[in-house]
C-alpha cells in the first residue's frame, strides 16, 4: 500500500488523490491475487507526515489513527461499520444483518470498508476516509492500530497508558501486551509515532 502510494505521480502535489488511487490499487492487487492469498481480506490505516508539519491519514474497515494533544485524544480515523453504511451496502445489493448483536455485511463481515474479500467486493468498499491535521508543539503522539487494541480500550486509555513513554516501540508493545492482558479476540497491530 506504502509503496502504491508513493508511485502515484501526484503524491506531493495532490496527496488525497494519491491515497486514494493507491488503495484502490492495493484492492485490485489483493483481488487478483484472491486465489493465492485466500478468500479473506484486511483492514488499513496509513499515515503521511509532510514537510514534519502536515499529517494526512487514511484508512478502510476499523484499523484507527488516534492523535494526542496536550494529553488528550483526538480520532482522526473514521471506523466503517455496517450499521453506519447500511443505505451504500443495500444500494450495491447488500443486508446488514445484526446477529449476534454485531451488524454484518451479508451477515459475515463486521466492517463495511475493507481490501479484497472477494465473495462480498460487490457490497464492499475499499474507498479510503482521508484526515489532515497539523503537528505542532501541542502533538505528542500518534496510535496507528487495528481492531484488536481498539475493541478492549478507548482512544483516551490508549493515549494516558503511553503519555510518559519515550521510545515508540516499546510504548506500541505496551499497548499490544495490555490488550492481550484484556482479552483482546481479534489481531492486534499497532504502531507509535512519538513528536517532540
Amino acid at each position: 500500500l506504502l509503496t502504491f502510494i508513493f508511485l502515484q505521480p501526484e503524491i506531493w502535489s495532490d496527496v488525497e488523490s494519491a491515497i486514494r488511487k493507491a488503495y484502490d490499487r492495493t484492492d485490485q492487487k489483493i483481488l487478483e491475487k484472491a486465489a493465492e492469498l485466500g478468500r479473506g481480506g484486511s483492514t488499513a490505516v496509513t499515515a503521511i507526515l509532510i514537510d514534519g508539519i502536515k499529517l494526512v491519514v487514511a484508512n478502510i474497515g476499523d484499523s484507527r489513527a488516534v492523535i494526542s494533544k496536550n494529553g488528550v485524544a483526538i480520532q482522526l480515523s473514521v471506523d466503517h461499520e455496517p450499521s453506519t453504511e447500511r443505505r451504500l451496502i443495500e444500494e450495491k445489493g447488500g443486508f446488514v444483518s445484526n446477529i449476534p448483536d454485531v451488524p454484518r455485511v451479508d451477515g459475515q463481515l463486521a466492517v463495511a470498508r475493507a481490501f479484497g474479500d472477494r465473495s462480498l467486493k460487490a457490497h464492499l468498499s475499499s474507498e479510503p476516509d482521508v484526515a489532515d491535521d497539523v503537528i505542532d508543539d501541542d502533538t505528542e503522539s500518534l496510535i496507528l492500530a487495528s481492531d484488536g487494541l481498539w475493541k478492549v480500550m478507548s482512544n483516551q486509555e490508549a493515549v494516558d497508558l503511553i503519555k510518559d513513554m519515550k521510545d515508540p516501540q516499546a510504548a506500541a508493545k505496551h499497548l499490544t501486551e495490555e490488550a492481550v492482558a484484556r482479552k483482546s479476540k481479534d489481531d492486534i497491530s499497532c504502531i507509535v509515532v512519538k513528536f517532540n
